[in-house]
């Protein structure tokens, strides 16, 4: 039986392989990668992958608010992307790679805004392209993709330093 204390979030932070990792904290129980912001129902990865649904990708996040509150989820979500980019992330460019966070109630979404604001504020960046938007519908990806960095470290760890993630997190 599900534990109805726990609360979903969801962002979009260019390769969902690369965000999964950096969630896998205490008070997070689960996270999924998948699509969510399109018109596709049930979209596959090759559909995602033409820009063409409208989807990102993105995760999905089950974490116990007791635990880890979703304002440190934000905080954390800031530090894995680059904010200012509007094509996409890193070495991934396209609409299904831009950045977003999906709101599930009223209050995410204050707090989300709050969180945006402040970075804006903070004159680190220029403009924010990362967007804030009502959470849809979200389809998990397909099983390979889920825990991508578990399954295939080899991989996965030449892929994350090839895409310029680190470099960019480690100046900024």
């Amino acid at each position: 039986m599900p534990n109805k204390s726990y609360k979903l979030a969801t962002f979009a932070g260019g390769c969902f392989w690369c965000m999964v990792q950096s969630f896998n904290i205490p008070g997070v129980y689960e996270v999924i990668a998948g699509y969510t912001g399109g018109k596709v129902k049930n979209p596959s990865y090759e559909e995602v992958s033409t820009g063409k649904t409208g989807h990102y990708e993105a995760i999905q996040i089950k974490y116990n608010p007791k635990e880890i509150t979703y304002k440190e989820l934000l905080e954390i979500f800031w530090r894995q992307i680059d904010p200012i980019d509007d094509r996409g992330q890193f070495s991934d460019k396209g609409p299904q790679y831009k950045t977003a966070i999906f709101y599930h109630d009223q209050s995410q979404k204050i707090l989300a805004e709050e969180s945006k604001q402040k970075l804006e504020k903070s004159e680190r960046f220029n403009k924010i392209a990362t967007e804030i938007k009502k959470a849809s519908e979200f389809y998990p990806a397909e099983e390979y993709h889920q825990n991508y960095y578990k399954k295939n470290p080899i991989n996965y760890k030449m892929y994350r330093y090839a895409s310029g993630r680190d470099d960019f997190r480690e100046k900024v």
